[in-house]
């Protein structure tokens, strides 16, 4: 898949701080001949699937929680060109630490790609509901989906629908 196997890229963590996100590499760096990288479905190898699937991709995470940019629980860091995208209600996600698994992936995982508005909303959610009970739950969730190997995948998309804002700024 291409060194190194640690993909490392920036992403806004609580308060929209920027840090460095951690992940084994799942895909190659494969261009086309004006040095374009190829679509994501066509760079993703079969050992990055089997990552995927497992979410053992995830494991270089641990390292953020480590150093304080992450939790375990909170909502998934995502893409810092997102972040002017945000309505004032979903910039709330920024309120807590994000986290390696969320409210929003055991309620829909990757099939809420397609569905930024339901996603941000259990994003949002999650922040007004904390507490460690619901931590728990929704580690013990995780543990089941990414057993029974569920909700791995948008369909149609090898990664996952872009957020190109919403209809609802406000």
């Amino acid at each position: 898949m291409g060194s190194p196997i640690i993909f490392s890229q920036p992403r806004p963590g609580k308060d929209g701080k920027i840090f460095q996100f951690y992940k084994f590499r799942t895909m190659t760096d494969e261009r086309d001949a004006k040095g374009n990288l190829l679509d994501d479905e066509l760079r993703l190898t079969a050992f990055g699937e089997f990552l995927r699937e497992s979410s053992l991709d995830e494991l270089p995470q641990l390292w953020n929680v480590v150093k304080g940019d992450m939790s375990i629980v909170g909502p998934r860091p995502l893409l810092v060109r997102y972040l002017d995208r945000y309505t004032p209600e979903q910039a709330r996600r920024h309120e807590v630490k994000p986290g390696i698994t969320g409210w929003a992936q055991v309620n829909g995982r990757r099939l809420l790609d397609g569905d930024w508005e339901k996603k941000f909303r259990l994003d949002v959610w999650y922040v007004d509901n904390w507490s460690l009970l619901l931590d728990l739950k929704i580690i013990l969730m995780t543990v089941v989906k990414v057993l029974r190997k569920e909700e791995i995948s948008q369909p149609g998309y090898a990664t996952g629908e872009e957020f190109m804002g919403s209809n609802a700024k406000g």
